[in-house]
């Protein structure tokens, strides 16, 4: 019992130590595409019930530009859900 206890242990270690390399993969698209992916505005249509305390975070970050620099344009409506 405490041998398989080991072994599933150590596969449990080693399968997640596997996983974790994947995050650490160099990316090797080349610059062009990223100029491109840099360049290209993304539209997000955002529903707000009414105006809020609550959203405060998200008006911050469109007044000081945040959106804009990562390529987002947030399309922000005040009103009830369709």
């Amino acid at each position: 019992m405490k041998n398989k206890l080991k072994v599933l242990t150590a596969l449990l270690i080693s399968g997640v130590t596997a996983i974790s390399m994947f995050g650490c993969n160099s990316n090797s698209s080349s610059s062009s595409s990223k100029t491109e992916e840099t360049n290209k505005v993304t539209t997000v249509r955002l529903n707000e019930v009414t105006r809020s305390v609550f959203y405060a975070p998200m008006y911050v970050a469109m007044k000081q530009g945040f959106f804009k620099e990562n390529g987002i344009e947030i399309d922000l409506q005040t009103g009830h859900a369709p």
